[in-house]
């Protein structure tokens, strides 16, 4: 444009005109709204979308880890159940040997082994449930990532169909297919609500 007020038409400009206008071959005036109000919905679904399947996949290897984590515990608890099975056979050789003694020495001398074995027992007992104990709340994280994750899934596969359905509503210019895309958007929405949410 000159200080003359001559003004060259220039791409730009004429695209800006049927922005603003409306695009004879999208409809006019309202077909030109539902492709921009479509197009900015599948804009933030899929941004959105993306964002679920992000959580979904960190939520499905946090409940791999624990589900390991958990099955260390478990394996820890049986090496200790082992080892008081062990202090068990011991006390009980000391025990019939104690009753088999002839002298009062050997006698006392197996009656201190016995009580030694007791309180080794008692200790190995307190360590194996605290580590079952652990194993148990590690399943129990692990099945609630789990449960997440499968909320996460669930909400992403439904922003995937809104996806969808926005593509087909813009191609047929089906009003219908518009608000079934909006109505699958806040299902997702909703299903990643309960997921955040741990329901």
């Amino acid at each position: 444009m000159s200080g003359h007020g001559f003004h060259v038409h220039g791409p730009h400009d004429h695209e800006l005109e049927h922005a603003q206008q409306g695009d004879s071959g999208h409809g006019g005036p309202a077909g030109s709204s539902m492709v921009n109000r479509i197009a900015l919905f599948t804009a933030i679904i899929a941004t959105i979308g993306a964002i679920f399947g992000y959580m979904g996949g960190a939520t499905q290897a946090n409940a791999g880890l624990y589900k390991n984590n958990a099955a260390i515990k478990k394996t820890e608890a049986s090496n200790q159940w082992n080892y008081f099975q062990a202090k068990s056979t011991k006390q009980s050789l000391a025990e019939m040997s104690r009753d088999l003694s002839a002298k009062e020495e050997g006698k006392a001398k197996y009656q201190a082994k016995i009580d030694r074995y007791e309180k080794e027992k008692t200790e190995i007992k307190v360590g194996a449930d605290k580590l079952e104990a652990d194993a148990t709340e590690w399943d129990n994280k692990s099945d609630a990532q789990m449960h997440q994750h499968h909320r996460w899934a669930q909400s992403t596969t439904v922003l995937q169909v809104c996806i969808a359905l926005a593509a087909i509503a813009l191609l047929t210019k089906k009003k219908w297919l518009e608000y079934g895309m909006f109505a699958a958007g806040a299902i997702g929405l909703a299903v990643g609500a309960m997921a955040a949410f741990h329901l």
